[in-house]
C-alpha cells in the first residue's frame, strides 16, 4: 500500500503541476505546492473527473449492450454476418476493461486521500506525544529525529521471534506485520546482513509501534526504529529488530 500510496502522490504531483502552469497568473517557476492539503483537493478534482468519465462509460456500455441484443437477432435470422457480432462482442468487452479500470481509480483516489489524512493524524500524533524509551536500567539507548536505537542486554536471533509474535497477536488480535524475516533481496541490494534480524512493517510512533518498542526494551531485546525512510539504508518507516546489519563482506 505504501508504494501505492507513492504513485498516487507523483501522480496527484503532476497534476498540481499542471493546474499551475495553466494559471495566468502563477509565474513559470512557482514550485509545486506538495502539502497534504493540496494534495487531498488534486485527489478530490481527480475522482470527480473520473466519476464523470464512470458516467459516460456506464452509458456507452449500456448503449453497446443494445446493440449487441439487436445484432444477435440479426444474425439468427441471417440478416447480419458473424464476424460483426464478435466484433461487438469484443468491443463491449473492452469497454467493461475500461470501465473496471475508472472504478479502480476511483477505489485507489479514496485510498489515497484516506492514507492522507491517515498520516497527517500519525504526524500530529507523533509531535503531541512522541515514543520516549524507558529508564536507563534495560540496557543503553540513544535516539535522532529519524532513529531509535536500543542496544538491548542480551544478543538476539530469529528463534526468539515466537515470543514477539505471541506478545503482539495476543494485544492486538493480528499477526505481527514482518516484512524481512531473515535476509532479503531487499538488503542484498543495499549490501546489509540480515540474517539474524526481523523488519516489522509498524511507523515507530504509532500505537502499535509505540506498544512493541516498550515490549522489546522490557524484554531487553535490541533494535533499531526508523520514522523515515534514508537512503542507502532503509526505505521507509521500519522496526528492525536485532542487532543493527553489518555491511556483508566481499
Amino acid at each position: 500500500m505504501k508504494a501505492q500510496l507513492t504513485w498516487c502522490i507523483g501522480v496527484l504531483a503532476v497534476l498540481l503541476a499542471c493546474g499551475s502552469a495553466n494559471a495566468q497568473t502563477t509565474p513559470a517557476t512557482t514550485p509545486v505546492d506538495k502539502s497534504p492539503t493540496n494534495l487531498i483537493d488534486a485527489a478530490s478534482q481527480y475522482k470527480a473527473s473520473s466519476n464523470q468519465l464512470l458516467a459516460i462509460q456506464q452509458d456507452t456500455i449500456k448503449n453497446a449492450e443494445k446493440q449487441l441484443e439487436q445484432l444477435r437477432s440479426l444474425v439468427t435470422e441471417g440478416l447480419v454476418a458473424k464476424v460483426e457480432l464478435e466484433a461487438a462482442e469484443q468491443k463491449l468487452a473492452t469497454l467493461h476493461a475500461e470501465l473496471e479500470s475508472t472504478q479502480k481509480q476511483i477505489a485507489d483516489t479514496d485510498n489515497t486521500i484516506a492514507e492522507i489524512r491517515a498520516e497527517q493524524e500519525l504526524a500530529k500524533t507523533a509531535k503531541a506525544n512522541p515514543v520516549k524509551l524507558v529508564s536507563k536500567q534495560y540496557g543503553a539507548f540513544n535516539t535522532t529525529a529519524t532513529i531509535l536505537r536500543y542496544s538491548g542486554l542480551r544478543s538476539w536471533s530469529l528463534g526468539g521471534i515466537g515470543g514477539i509474535q505471541s506478545f503482539f497477536s495476543a494485544t492486538f488480535g493480528r499477526s505481527l506485520p514482518t516484512s524481512a524475516v531473515g535476509q532479503s533481496a531487499t538488503h542484498n541490494r543495499l549490501g546489509y546482513d540480515h540474517r539474524h534480524a526481523v523488519d516489522v512493517a509498524l511507523h515507530p510512533d504509532s500505537s502499535e509501534g509505540r506498544a512493541l518498542i516498550t515490549y522489546l526494551q522490557s524484554q531487553g531485546i535490541p533494535f533499531l526504529a526508523f520514522r523515515g525512510a534514508i537512503p542507502g539504508v532503509a526505505t521507509g518507516p521500519h522496526i528492525h529488530i536485532g542487532s543493527p546489519s553489518h555491511r556483508l563482506s566481499g
